[in-house]
């Protein structure tokens, strides 16, 4: 029977949906408990909302400097010690899990299994490839300890109960950490906008745009819909916006209920972000731009036309 580790992600405030996500693919196989590792400081918010999460039924709390948060060559060390006793070890597919979970695999001296999108039984995956154009099914050994990520556009989150009704144990790793890496300076940009990977309703923008001044429409439009930003790689190799707002194959890779794709042409590697969207609208003045075949609704029109008299209607 397995037992999982699934290692929580969070911002020293809130947990990050990617946990969530993870703990509804592994109560999808059967298990024999799913538990949640939190390296965490003091205070014990996170720590809180990882034991509220339905499913999970301890959280290892490891007091943890928040220089070391998010710093994979500390985490390493620290969850391959706490690996033993568990079959599987779980990530969110996010810029997160794939920095620390390929190094603990190495530590453990197994390979590492990428995006898993549906689980056919505690060692049998199904995960995307050719960008999303083809599903192979992979069967993992039961020999060894599964250390994968969760591509969490395709999981919905764990539901969270009004008490926290897991287990809370302090625990500590016990082993000694790396020198060679320490933390400098944490740089990201702040918006009031919703989170890009865990946003219902997504506007994105492509090269189309023109100039980085000419996003502004996005924004407003966004904020119009109470949405979050996205942008094609082409706008962010063209310095229009920075990389964080990437959607696509080498970008981020999201579910919303609306996306809305505004100068986007649609090349293969954007679509495979969004492949899992419910609802898909492309405005672009190409008729035969590839977007239109993904979109379930599509517009012909100057962008620049289009897009203000929409976000005037919005806020009418």
């Amino acid at each position: 029977m397995a037992r999982v580790l699934i290692v929580a992600e969070h911002d020293g405030v809130t947990l990050n949906a990617g946990t969530a996500k993870c703990v509804s693919c592994a109560a999808s196989f059967k298990n024999d408990g799913i538990d949640v590792v939190v390296f965490a400081e003091s205070d014990e918010m996170v720590v809180q909302q990882a034991a509220r999460l339905v499913g999970v039924s301890r959280v290892l709390w490891v007091e943890s400097p928040s220089r070391e948060i998010g710093l994979a060559s500390m985490l390493a060390p620290q969850i391959a010690v706490l690996a033993e006793g568990y079959t599987h070890l779980l990530s969110g597919s996010t810029t997160f899990g794939k920095d620390v979970m390929p190094r603990v695999a190495a530590l453990l001296g197994v390979g590492q299994l990428s995006d898993i999108m549906e689980a056919e039984s505690a060692h049998r995956f199904k995960r995307p490839i050719y960008a999303g154009n083809a599903i192979v099914t992979v069967e993992a050994s039961e020999e060894y300890t599964l250390v994968a990520t969760v591509r969490t556009a395709s999981y919905s989150s764990a539901e969270s109960s009004k008490e926290a009704s897991a287990v809370i144990e302090r625990c500590k790793s016990g082993v000694s950490l790396p020198h060679h890496t320490r933390f400098v300076a944490l740089k990201s940009e702040r918006s009031d906008r919703p989170d890009l990977q865990a946003a219902q309703r997504v506007v994105s923008g492509g090269r189309g745009l023109g100039s980085a001044e000419n996003f502004q429409i996005i924004y407003e439009l966004a904020d119009s819909l109470g949405a979050a930003v996205g942008a094609s790689r082409a706008a962010v190799d063209s310095g229009y916006v920075t990389n964080d707002l990437q959607v696509g194959q080498t970008g981020k890779i999201i579910a919303p209920d609306l996306y809305i794709a505004v100068g986007i042409s649609g090349a293969i590697q954007h679509l495979t972000g969004i492949k899992d969207a419910g609802t898909v609208v492309a405005i672009n003045k190409d008729a035969d731009a590839p977007i239109f075949e993904a979109a379930d609704i599509g517009y012909v029109a100057d962008l620049f036309e289009a897009v203000p008299q929409l976000s005037a209607a919005l806020k009418s």
